[in-house]
């Protein structure tokens, strides 16, 4: 009977009090709660001595089973002194010959959570850290649910400003992404140049065979200008058939003549639609940034246009500098 009655009140501890143990005269481990045994290990501490198993942080001086259970009804702050480093807060009460010790995380609950494995199963069912864990992992979920709300909307941002500084037709930047970056380029300083590029003959192509022949030919003149360009230039297309280059970092006009000459052969090269051969060509402006300039924008384009309708007067396909 004695033995029925020992198993049921160590049930009731188990059940009310899971992170207890029951300690002998000496301080050994004779019981412990299924809690408990997760954090030392499992069934191999009973008989291991309470002290040999954790550290008494405070009060401090607690070396003996004698100095703990002088302290006993006072909170203790213990930590394990194999593994985790998490604390725990517990309370001691004499029984019978030995002690009985209950523990919890208190604060630190994430931290004995995250190093033992623990569940809402390891605790009390009227134990405060049951809604501390509930809290902490709606926190979780809602700052999970809040950072990808924020990627959706900055990703949002994004294709909006991409889109607001994208030509439709072809994919290149637009007069706004210009305007943008050569206004950047001005406050900076340095060397750049700006190609002002207009098609030759263009109307025709879109009268004789319609304004789907001519959607056609400005995709191909700006796959084009994409590849004879570098992937840090701004290629754009700003008007029907105009489109400007901006080049940083390039300021001799040997080496802007090469790419003028190159662009121009290339886009006099027919272009097939549907059985047709669409001819064209393009008259090219370039002006140089002078560093340390206090020109805008709307000055340079002066420059550029100007050059661009002396290449048209010179007979067109031909480029002219900005002098």
């Amino acid at each position: 009977m004695r033995q029925e009655q020992e198993a049921e009140f160590h049930g009731l501890l188990d059940l009310f009090c899971p992170m207890h143990a029951l300690l002998g005269p000496e301080g050994e481990v004779i019981h412990m709660g299924a809690t408990f045994a997760k954090l030392v290990g499992g069934e191999a501490a009973l008989g291991q001595g309470f002290l040999d198993l954790f550290e008494v942080l405070r009060p401090q001086g607690c070396e003996t089973i004698a100095d703990l259970r002088a302290e006993a009804g006072q909170k203790l702050s213990l930590r394990l002194r194999e593994g985790s480093r998490a604390t725990f807060k517990g309370i001691l009460a004499p029984f019978g010959e030995g002690a009985a010790i209950n523990l919890s995380f208190g604060i630190s609950i994430m931290d004995g959570v995250r190093d033992f494995g623990l569940s809402g199963s390891d605790f009390a069912a009227t134990d405060l850290a049951i809604e501390m864990l509930y809290l902490i992992e709606a926190k979780s979920v809602a700052l999970g649910a809040s950072r990808k709300l924020n990627q959706r909307l900055q990703g949002a941002k994004i294709a909006a400003e991409e889109q607001a500084f994208t030509d439709t037709l072809t994919g290149l930047k637009n007069r706004r992404a210009v305007d943008h970056v050569l206004s950047r380029l001005i406050e900076r300083g340095g060397p750049y140049a700006v190609m002002q590029i207009d098609l030759d003959y263009f109307k025709a192509v879109n009268d004789s065979h319609g304004h789907p022949a001519g959607d056609h030919v400005l995709q191909q003149v700006a796959r084009i200008l994409v590849e004879e360009t570098r992937s840090g230039d701004c290629v754009a297309r700003v008007g029907g058939d105009e489109f400007v280059l901006i080049l940083d970092g390039v300021r001799g006009r040997d080496e802007l003549a090469r790419i003028a000459g190159r662009l121009i052969s290339r886009i006099e090269e027919p272009v097939p639609w549907r059985g047709a051969q669409l001819c064209i060509s393009a008259s090219v402006g370039i002006a140089i940034g002078e560093a340390g300039s206090r020109d805008g924008g709307a000055v340079l384009f002066d420059r550029v246009d100007k050059a661009l309708y002396a290449a048209k007067h010179a007979g067109r396909a031909q480029f002219c500098f900005a002098d």
